[in-house]
């Protein structure tokens, strides 16, 4: 879409040079009905409505939360020069500014069809949005993390055996592509390139039954397999110190206990805290009920990547010559946003499931690493349910 913009804009600067009169009358008029859009749609967006009908198609959120962002951005934003304003000196409002930024994010529109929408100069939405997604790194953070009280994730396990069936699961992990049109002329270009030979950053994120995302990791190239961007991260360092998925044991028919795990499919390790599905044809009837509710459970992650890009269409589709450093914190901010709109809206968990767009760009390449107890630990789940099966 912005390779399109870049040529129409290309166009329009042609035909003003090949026709100065009629361009200089047109353009008059344009900037002038640019300009009064802006002001008529500023003046709703900062007015205290109770409603309005457009807005969360417009903004990928409810008023409610928009306004809710606005006032976790607004010393950010307002309390650091220069003073941004429109085309017609107008002085950009707190309201103003996490409009155009929303709308950038959300639509996933060129700078030039942004700035047409609002009045505004393609830099001057560059500049909000770049300064929208700073103050929501540092403002926003809390919405995505893991949880901290045991009755959170207890919560959260009670969702996923209801859900499924497996008890004592924290989380679903899963990994899509974001990816990128990038310059012929780019040294790393080969790094980028996935198993389906398109260029793309990788997005792996572990999910709660809402499809919130409680832990993500980004900015690895599309090179990079899901097996070693999890064994980078964070979270796995923390498990494998046993600093996470550190709590409460579920005891199981016989006596014996499992602790806290989460599960992924087969591109992922196989694990003590992380279980994957049996692989092969020839499988047991346990073991195929295993893999039919496992893959339930881990198809959450799946739902959640699909809401997050119909939401926040910046990160869906290609990416024309994105700045390879900012793109993780723009997505990273889409995440934040995702979780924010999920916490505030009740109908935002509703799942319309229009696009699989989870595995967009990437063909998963199944993982052959096992641990014994990672093995224990699937073959006593796929026991229990059965047991459970037989009981109920």
């Amino acid at each position: 879409m912005v390779m399109a913009s870049a040529r129409e804009l290309k166009r329009r600067k042609t035909e003003k040079k090949s026709e100065p009169n009629v361009s200089s009358s047109s353009g008059s008029l344009e900037k002038h009905e640019s300009n009064e859009c802006w002001n008529n749609f500023s003046i709703r967006i900062n007015a205290p409505l109770k409603g309005l009908d457009d807005f969360k198609f417009i903004f990928s959120v409810s008023r409610t939360t928009f306004d809710y962002i606005c006032s976790l951005v607004e010393d950010d934003l307002m309390g650091r020069p220069p003073n941004l304003a429109s085309a017609s000196g107008k002085l950009l409002s707190l309201p103003d500014q996490v409009a155009v930024a929303l709308r950038r994010l959300s639509s996933g529109e060129s700078l030039v069809n942004v700035g047409d929408l609002f009045g505004l100069h393609h830099y001057t939405v560059s500049q909000i949005t770049w300064r929208f997604v700073e103050a929501m790194e540092g403002r926003g953070l809390r919405h995505l993390r893991w949880p901290s009280a045991d009755t959170e994730i207890e919560k959260i396990k009670h969702e996923f055996e209801k859900m499924s069936g497996l008890p004592n699961c924290c989380g679903a992990i899963s990994t899509t592509h974001i990816l990128m049109n990038l310059p012929a002329t780019d040294p790393s270009r080969n790094t980028w390139l996935d198993p389906q030979k398109n260029h793309s950053m990788v997005l792996q994120a572990i999910v709660h039954p809402m499809m919130r995302f409680r832990d993500i990791v980004t900015g690895w190239p599309g090179k990079v397999g899901d097996q070693s961007v999890f064994q980078s991260s964070s979270f796995y360092q923390l498990c494998e110190g046993r600093k996470r998925l550190n709590g409460a044991n579920f005891k199981l028919y016989d006596g014996s206990e499992i602790g806290e795990y989460i599960v992924g499919d087969a591109c992922f390790p196989l694990l003590p805290y992380l279980t994957t599905p049996y692989d092969g044809d020839n499988l047991s009837i346990l073991e195929r009920e295993f893999n039919r509710r496992h893959l339930v459970t881990r198809d959450v992650a799946r739902r959640a990547f699909t809401k997050l890009k119909d939401n926040w269409r910046i990160i869906r589709g290609m990416m024309w010559r994105p700045d390879k450093h900012k793109l993780p914190r723009i997505i990273l901010v889409c995440c934040i946003l995702h979780n924010i709109a999920i916490e505030l809206e009740e109908d935002s968990a509703e799942d319309k499931d229009r696009h699989n767009l989870s595995r967009q760009g990437h063909d998963p390449l199944p993982c052959v690493i096992t641990s014994t107890e990672g093995a224990v630990l699937r073959d006593k789940l796929s026991l229990y349910l059965y047991r459970k099966s037989l009981s109920s």
